[in-house]
């Protein structure tokens, strides 16, 4: 794929939360990331706190007010602990900045050089969909762990093999995925690899429809939903609802061993989506041989699709919060490019028994 707008990777996803500490060590004791970095009193940091955590390529930051009017507060106050940045790294930022601006990119904050004993990173953002932005950064002259200003930390965790961003999934309001979908073409140079309409992602109550948008490299894909005319509110209304509109609806980890990984983490008490045994019974005719036992898979709850490629392997979990916004997809692919089309109906129904538990249904 021609790349008009070069991206390395995912360097990192900034929450913004109510309680940085704590949720660094929610994270640090069921996914088993490690806590590597801190800002805040300590190092000359006067109104907010970051913690830094990573598992091999997959990097989180939360960040918290530690004053009463900061205007963090507020944006937790209406979206809950949400996702704020999907930072890229890039080879040149001023480049990447100016070129963003140039093509209709709102700017989050200008180039700056961020400096201390270790070297110096250069960092700009610009404004995507409801509060998210996304962080361009660039550390090639820069020997410390994150970002200077940040004093290294060692608390580790205990890993359960994620490896990177998979996908990060937005949710839209009505009417609006195509813009966005024009946005990232006409912005960042995406391509759309795969669609999907209510025909593809409906059940007998909800529908909602899905573009994938992917960088260059295919290192960066970006689902986006908008709501579809359904019998009851799907569970992009009660996102759009809960969160006080558009932002990310959750993050896809990979790993090259869900069986190990999911298991770990129901050991450490987190909750899956739920679907019925009936889904393993057919699965065999479906998708055809694959590596693992079934039976595991069925105990686990863990689905399965194929494409042309291969076969993919993934759950979802319950929300992370106590609103009904931000969850996260354990993903493994065998191969497979796609997301999953064959389950949708299955998740989908899993959801909606959430949603009528909820009430919001």
């Amino acid at each position: 794929m021609q790349d008009s707008f070069p991206i390395r990777k995912v360097d990192h996803i900034r929450h913004y939360v109510g309680n940085a500490r704590q949720s660094a060590y929610y994270y640090q004791h069921v996914f088993g990331f490690n806590i590597v970095g801190y800002n805040g009193l300590e190092t000359g940091q006067r109104d907010k706190v970051d913690y830094v955590l990573a598992q091999d390529q997959l990097r989180l930051v939360f960040t918290a007010a530690i004053v009463p009017d900061h205007p963090l507060s507020k944006l937790v106050a209406k979206h809950g602990d949400f996702v704020q940045d999907i930072a890229f790294e890039v080879d040149d930022v001023d480049w990447s900045y100016k070129t963003a601006i140039s093509r209709g990119a709102e700017s989050a904050y200008e180039p700056v050089t961020l400096e201390d004993d270790d070297g110096k990173v250069r960092t700009a953002g610009i404004k995507t969909y409801g509060r998210t932005i996304h962080t361009m950064l660039n550390r090639d002259r820069f020997e410390g762990r994150f970002l200077p200003g940040y004093r290294d930390m060692n608390e580790p965790g205990d890993p359960i093999g994620l490896i990177e961003v998979d996908h990060c999934v937005g949710n839209v309001e009505l009417g609006q995925m195509n813009v966005w979908v024009k946005w990232y073409q006409d912005v960042l140079g995406f391509k759309q690899l795969i669609s999907f309409d209510d025909k593809d992602i409906s059940t007998e109550y909800t529908a909602l429809m899905s573009k994938v948008m992917s960088n260059g490299n295919g290192r960066v894909k970006f689902p986006i939903n908008e709501p579809a005319p359904g019998k009851k509110r799907s569970q992009i209304d009660e996102f759009l609802d809960f969160f006080g509109g558009a932002g990310c609806q959750h993050v896809a980890m990979r790993t090259d061993d869900i069986v190990h990984t999911v298991s770990r983490l129901q050991a450490r008490g987190l909750q899956f989506l739920v679907v019925p045994r009936a889904y393993y019974e057919e699965l065999p005719k479906r998708v055809g041989k694959i590596d693992e036992d079934i039976g595991e898979l069925s105990q686990l709850g863990i689905l399965v699709d194929r494409d042309d490629e291969g076969y993919l392997l993934q759950i979802f979990t319950k929300p992370i919060t106590d609103r009904p916004t931000l969850f996260y997809e354990i993903i493994h692919r065998k191969g497979a490019k796609s997301f999953g089309k064959g389950n949708f109906k299955a998740l989908f129904e899993a959801i909606e028994r959430e949603q009528a538990l909820r009430g919001t249904l």
